[in-house]
């Protein structure tokens, strides 16, 4: 099996490929909740009925075809500092962060591939691509879901399908989502009216790391809510539409902004270029809102578009976990600022300043907008 530090040494495959409208869809997950027949579910289990499912389940997830020298790793064996990089890298909840004996995560070596073993259920399995890349997700989770329906007994009911912890995810068991910059709708004031019409039609949207955390960096996380009664098909096709929907808005604005206002565009760009190249102090969310801009302007043509990498690997390498585990010691926030702008200064000290001349022009093959 892997080692910890050999996991985390290389970017996951999803935060360096490209995928379909990667501009604006960063990336797309899918995820299945299963539990094991017979067995208490985590929540309610006691310790050693933890570790009963634990040793059931253990070996069949490390013997999945996909897992081939992969990671796998009791949490109680990792360190705080450990758990809060995987969690930074969306392989484990906060949640499952926080759980006691008895828990495990077992990840694909290319990190595309996770399995929380006895979180909220007994197995939560995701996988993540690039851009938007739902089918392709959902098509790589199905091989290991049904070698695990084989390998393992799966609480299972005829009317109400999969049985889980929540009630919400009775079913299918399964939750899609994907990862969206909108830092356009956010710059016009129209994010609010977008993401309540998305709430309306009965989809979540949520913060970088899922339900209860806040909005960094423009990024806004949309997903389904429940799936009792739909079928896998129906929650993904609804979700396909409506995330090209509020794709389309996206770019709408983003043609808008600079037909209407190019110099508040060109100011936010170069004063987030310039906060970034010289900047010697700074936090998580500042860096994160100025990170955001200067990958609009990649995109924007203002900056040559390997900015938009570049700022996609820095979104992950300068959170407080990922800073300490670089430094090898743990971290004051004060520490974790100074250190933070260093990388950052480092990472971009080769890039140029922004051409305000350049700018993206409306395609013809680019969609009108819909109403959500």
């Amino acid at each position: 099996m892997m080692r910890f530090t050999t996991l985390v040494k290389n970017p996951a495959d999803w935060m360096t490929g490209e995928g379909a409208d990667s501009s604006i869809v960063l990336t797309s997950r899918i995820r299945l909740a299963r539990n094991l027949k017979g067995e208490s579910f985590p929540g309610w289990a006691k310790k050693e009925e933890r570790r009963q499912a634990l040793e059931i389940m253990r070996p069949a997830v490390e013997a999945l075809s996909c897992m081939k020298d992969a990671f796998s790793q009791e949490l109680d064996d990792l360190t705080s500092v450990q758990k809060q990089v995987l969690v930074e890298r969306h392989l484990i909840s906060r949640e499952h962060a926080a759980r006691g004996e008895g828990s495990a995560a077992v990840i694909e070596r290319r990190q595309s591939i996770a399995l929380m073993l006895n979180e909220e259920d007994h197995l939560r399995m995701q996988a993540i691509r690039p851009g938007m890349s739902l089918r392709a997700a959902f098509e790589s989770l199905s091989v290991i879901d049904d070698e695990l329906e084989i390998a393992l007994p799966l609480a299972f009911d005829h009317e109400l399908g999969y049985l889980t912890t929540c009630p919400t995810n009775l079913g299918t068991g399964l939750r899609a989502s994907a990862m969206l910059h909108l830092p356009a709708l956010v710059l016009s004031d129209q994010i609010g009216q977008v993401l309540q019409a998305v709430n309306k039609i009965g989809l979540a949207v949520r913060g970088l790391y899922g339900e209860g955390t806040e909005s960094l960096g423009n990024l806004f996380q949309i997903s389904n809510q429940s799936t009792l009664g739909e079928s896998e098909e129906t929650i993904l096709r609804r979700l396909e539409r409506v995330i090209s929907q509020v794709a389309t808005h996206e770019r709408n604005a983003r043609d808008k902004l600079l037909e209407d206002d190019p110099a508040m565009v060109s100011d936010k760009i170069g004063r987030a270029y310039g906060v970034l190249r010289h900047a010697w102090i700074i936090d998580s969310k500042e860096a994160l809102t100025h990170l955001s801009l200067l990958r609009l302007g990649g995109d924007l043509g203002f900056l040559p578009h390997d900015t938009v990498k570049t700022c996609d690997a820095l979104l992950m390498d300068i959170q407080p976990a990922h800073l300490q585990l670089h430094s090898g010691r743990k971290l004051s926030p004060e520490e974790r600022d100074s250190i933070r702008a260093e990388i950052v200064r480092g990472r971009l000290q080769s890039l140029e300043a922004p051409d305000i001349r350049s700018t993206r022009k409306k395609d013809a093959s680019d969609p009108d907008p819909e109403i959500l």
